[in-house]
Order: structure tokens, then sequence, then C-alpha cells
């Protein structure tokens, strides 16, 4: 029977923990805040951002929609916001509506504020001090339900600055067997593979007969497709009851995501405040 790894359950513990960090923080006048900067009133967009509002009121974390209207006014925003001690973190909601900028934007937060980890420090690597959020929810999601990586085929199916490339250089530390797959590459091979992430934002790409008998499949893709959100695979490979475990549709990766990203707050309030 194949396991359904539920990240919603997980981030629900997390959540609570938080929560009581929270009041620690206020009772000694420390003040968590994230500001969410965005140039684009998609609807995808939009709840996503309420969705980090609504968890944020949840736990007493203040976060501001910075919504502006140009790459040019997100640029300024991060500047202001990185002067700003009274904000804890800052995230850019992606995409951008000019997505060859994103870098430029990205890059400009400052480490210590970074909390969503996708600046790109190139030689600079050492002041990175958080990882990124779906990167590290993965690996909450499958520790969480005692998935064991170590001497496993491990498949991550993208390298997109998100998601596979951060997970990419953070499962290389730590050792792990990693195959990476982008376009052009030979998904069929993919049923040599115990574990197989995949996180392109190509809705149905990963079919039933690319995953072998008893591998773990993560689908942390999203894209939108007539209006709903689709992840990377095939709804087929949901039916199988022979793999070893899968993420659901919906409440696998993303809770977590969010979970993640508010850790990161906190850590960054808590290490600004010391500063």
């Amino acid at each position: 029977m194949t396991r359904i790894l539920d990240g919603k359950e997980l981030a629900g513990f997390v959540k609570e923990r938080q929560a009581h960090v929270v009041k620690m923080l206020r009772s000694q006048k420390k003040y968590p805040c994230l500001v969410i900067i965005r140039d684009s009133d998609n609807p995808v967009i939009t709840k996503y951002v309420n969705l980090k509002i609504q968890y944020g009121e949840d736990i007493g974390i203040k976060v501001i929609d910075a919504k502006v209207n140009s790459t040019e006014e997100a640029i300024e925003a991060v500047k202001k916001y990185n002067a700003d001690e009274t904000v804890s973190g800052i995230i850019v909601q992606l995409p951008l509506i000019e997505k060859e900028r994103t870098e430029e934007v990205v890059d400009l937060i400052a480490p210590e504020k970074d909390v969503d980890g996708l600046a790109n420090y190139d030689e600079r690597e050492s002041e990175r001090i958080f990882d990124s959020a779906t990167a590290t929810a993965i690996n909450w999601l499958l520790a969480g339900h005692n998935i064991e990586l170590k001497d496993k085929k491990i498949a991550i199916v993208g390298r997109g600055k998100l998601v596979g490339a951060p997970l990419i250089r953070m499962w290389r530390n730590s050792g792990f067997d990693i195959e990476v797959f982008h376009r052009g590459s030979d998904f069929s091979i993919l049923k040599n593979y115990d574990v197989v992430v995949t996180a392109t934002g190509n809705p149905h790409l990963i079919e039933s007969d690319m995953i072998k008998t008893d591998a773990v499949v993560v689908d942390a893709g999203t894209a939108s497709e007539g209006g709903h959100l689709v992840g990377d695979i095939n709804e087929e490979i949901r039916k199988r009851e022979d793999l070893k475990a899968i993420t659901p549709k919906f409440g696998g990766v993303g809770p977590l995501t969010v979970s993640v990203l508010f850790d990161d707050v906190l850590r960054a309030c808590e290490n600004n405040a010391k500063a």
C-alpha cells in the first residue's frame, strides 16, 4: 500500500511550536516581521501571499504585503526593507513580471534577511544563512515520514532556482547519490531510481511507466492549468498502490515550505536582535 507523504499534519506541529516561540520573543520585546514583495495580482500569486499572511496571523508574526508596480520599484523596496531594523525577513514572491531580472532583485536581499534562501552568493557562499525554504521542506517531509536517503539512488528532475538547484547543493553536501534530470534528459531511466523528486513546473511531465515499484515520489512542481494548480506528475501515478510513498495532490511539500519560511523569520528575528 502506497504511503501518502502528508505535509499538513507535520506543519501543524511546527506551527504550534512557532506560536510559543513568538510569545517568548514578544516577552523579550522582539517582534518578528516578514515583508513579501510582489509585482503581480495574479490569482495564484495572491493565493500564496494570502496563505502566508494568514499563517503569520495565526502564530503572531506581522506580514507586510509590499505590492510594487515594476522591477525598479521592487529593487527600491528591497533596499528600503534591508535598512529597516523592524523587518526580520524579506522574500520576493515569484515569478516577477520581468522574470529575466529575478536574480537582480533577489540577490539584493541582505543575507541576514534572505529567509527564502534564494539569493545567489557565488564565491560568497559562506555568507548564506538560510537554505531554500522549499528544499528544506522536502527534507523535513521525508525525515518526518522516516524516509531514508542514505544508500538510495536519487533523481532530481529540474534544476531551477527555487527548488532543484538548492536541493542538489544540499543533498550533494550530505553525500547522497544524486542524478540530475533536466530538459533533454532521458526520463525513461527514472525507473532505475529509488527516490524521484520533481520540480519543473511542467504539468504531467512524469508518467507512471517512468516510476518503478517501491519508489518514493515527491512532486514539488507547481503550475497553473486552466485556473487550477497542478504538479509535475501524471495523476495515474497517484492511483498506484505499489509505491513506497508519494506526495498528495495538495498538502505535501507546500504546507511545510510555509512552515520553514516562518521558522527562518523567527531565526532572523533572534539573530538580528543579537547583532
